[in-house]
């Protein structure tokens, strides 16, 4: 007799991020949700709560998992250039490679909710606060280093770096040819 497999609540979670992610939290029915995590309606609410709460756990569980991986590809070793532009091909590709354009989830987010919603607006912004603090970090080193100019301040540095970092995202999604935002990125980084 085959058992019942167990209930993975970090499984059914990252279910529910991806269901937001592509469809937005206004397209997504409850019954998408409980498609999408294997979970029943009630079963679905008492594990997460209504629509809101489970749509503000997805963004914490992006910030766990995919703004984590962004600011990693900041904190290895190697030139500072290097990693700046490595951090942003690498959204570049992630995002060419998604069949279906979702983008940056906390982009997305920031567009549809974080004007009308006051925790989405606070999860967003520890996003993006949390990037651009680990920008301004990398180009301190990199100025300390001297591989970048101390010309300008590292915090003035990362919003600039930030603003071309989440505009290739952005841009991912209608552009599709790699070589012009690789110039995007090339620019950017040369520029320091």
């Amino acid at each position: 007799m085959a058992r019942p497999r167990k209930f993975d609540e970090t499984h059914a979670l990252t279910a529910a991020m991806e269901t937001f992610w592509r469809r937005g939290y206004e397209a997504t029915s409850t019954r998408n949700l409980s498609d999408s995590t294997g979970l029943g309606q009630s079963s679905l609410y008492n594990t997460f709560g209504d629509k809101r709460e489970l749509y503000l756990r997805a963004l914490r569980h992006y910030y766990e998992t995919h703004t984590a991986e962004q600011t990693a590809l900041l904190d290895r070793p190697g030139p500072v250039k290097e990693r700046l532009r490595d951090l942003m091909l690498h959204a570049v590709d992630t995002d060419l490679a998604d069949p279906e354009a979702s983008g940056c989830f906390t982009i997305n987010a920031s567009v549809e909710k974080a004007d009308s919603d006051d925790e989405v607006r606070e999860e967003v912004r520890r996003h993006f606060t949390t990037v651009e603090r680990a920008l301004a970090e990398t180009i301190a080193r990199g100025q300390r280093s001297g591989e970048i100019s101390a010309e300008r301040s590292a915090g003035t540095l990362a919003r600039q770096i930030l603003s071309t970092y989440y505009g290739l995202r952005v841009l991912a999604r209608i552009q599709k040819d790699r070589d012009a935002l690789l110039g995007i990125v090339e620019s950017t980084v040369s520029a320091l």
